[in-house]
């Protein structure tokens, strides 16, 4: 069983976060130390490793992230393509401080079969002071297709502390 926060009490708490490294921080969270974010569970996508600039997230969608049409919502997408991209750059934030994504853009290849088990990489191309680039993408498991594919910028900044 995977350690998902279910309640906000949970989640880990800013000192935690910032006592650590992102890579720090994102391997604590792959090796069940800390608690995945409850996105995952909503959403049925987990982080399965993180090492510096790459972070793995595996996740099959279910019924219920289908459209009206009976495919899997765009957002879904861009759930797991945020998630992988910006926790990829996560990995690069020094201790004391935090990120968040500035915009990401999404490009899907073709569609997810619902109940389809994928896993989204998100590789870092530039971590700096204030920003990160990453781009990620979303293969089948199995098959290895290519479902989508995506790029983030994201802010870096020092953590306020009060």
């Amino acid at each position: 069983m995977r350690n998902i926060a279910r309640h906000t009490d949970e989640l880990a708490g800013m000192d935690e976060l910032l006592a650590r490294s992102g890579l720090d921080f994102m391997q604590d969270m792959v090796a069940g130390r800390l608690p995945g974010p409850p996105i995952g569970a909503a959403m049925g996508f987990w982080p399965i490793s993180a090492e510096d600039g790459r972070v793995v997230f595996e996740g099959t969608p279910g019924f219920d992230m289908l459209n009206p049409m009976r495919g899997v919502h765009g957002g879904w997408y861009g759930a797991i393509l945020d998630s992988c991209m910006a926790c990829a750059v996560m990995t690069k934030v020094p201790r004391g401080s935090v990120y968040t994504t500035l915009e990401y853009k999404v490009n899907i290849t073709r569609a997810i079969p619902q109940g389809l088990t994928v896993t989204a990489t998100g590789t870092v191309d530039h971590a700096g002071r204030s920003t990160g680039v990453a781009r990620g993408e979303i293969r089948g498991k199995e098959d290895g297709k290519l479902y989508a594919s995506g790029t983030t910028t994201c802010l870096i900044m020092t953590a306020p502390r009060g």
